[in-house]
C-alpha cells in the first residue's frame, strides 16, 4: 500500500502547544506517532512523507526515529529538514529525497509538494495536490481549491499517515470520476 503525511516535527517540544497536540511531552507525542505509523504501514509499504519530518533535532536522533518506522520511507522536503545536512545523518533511511514529486496512481496523478500551491502539473486533468504545512489550522485550502487539493498534515489526521486509496476515494468517491 501507499501512505501519505507531513509535519511530524519530531523533537520539537515547542509544537505540542503551538498547534494545541494532545501530548504531555515530547516522549508522549513520538511514542504516538511512531505507534500510529507503524500500526497501519507495514514493512513492505510506500510512505511519502511531504516535509518537516524532525525539526530542533540532530542527524542522530533522526536516524533513531527513522529505524522504528515502517515502511520504505520517500521524503519530500518541507522548510524544516536542517537534519538533512548533519554529517551523522544516514541518507539511505529514504529511498529518494526530492523537492517535488509526481506520482501516478490509478487514472489520476497525485502532486506531491510540501506547500499548498495555486497550480499544478496536471491541473486541468484528473489530478490532486497533496501537501502539508498548514497543520494547525482547519483546512482552508480547499475552500479555493476544491477537493482536488489534500493536506496530508499529522496534526489533521488524527497523528496517522493516511492511505492513498483513502485520499482517491475521499476526492473523486466510489465511481472514479
Amino acid at each position: 500500500m501507499i501512505f501519505f503525511t507531513s509535519d511530524l516535527h519530531f523533537c520539537h517540544v515547542k509544537i505540542i502547544p503551538m498547534c494545541n497536540r494532545p501530548f504531555a511531552d515530547i516522549n508522549e507525542m513520538h511514542k504516538v506517532l511512531i505507534s500510529n505509523w507503524n500500526a497501519i504501514v507495514g514493512k513492505d509499504d510506500e510512505i511519502y512523507i511531504l516535509g518537516d519530518f524532525l525539526y530542533k533535532g540532530q542527524g542522530q536522533q533522526a536516524n533513531r526515529i527513522l529505524c522504528r518506522l515502517n515502511g520504505k520511507k520517500y521524503l519530500v522536503k518541507g522548510n524544516h529538514e536542517r537534519y538533512l545536512s548533519d554529517p551523522d545523518f544516514d541518507h539511505s533511511h529514504y529511498e529518494w529525497i526530492k523537492d517535488y514529486y509526481e506520482l501516478p496512481y490509478k487514472d489520476t496523478r497525485f502532486i506531491l509538494f510540501h506547500f499548498p500551491i495555486l497550480e499544478w502539473a496536471h491541473y486541468w486533468r484528473k489530478s490532486v495536490h497533496l501537501h502539508g504545512h498548514n497543520h494547525c489550522a482547519v483546512e482552508p485550502i480547499s475552500e479555493y481549491w476544491g477537493k482536488r487539493t489534500f493536506n496530508v498534515c499529522a496534526d489533521l489526521n488524527n497523528f496517522t499517515p493516511i492511505s492513498a486509496d483513502a485520499i482517491y476515494e475521499s476526492v473523486f468517491g466510489n465511481n472514479d470520476n
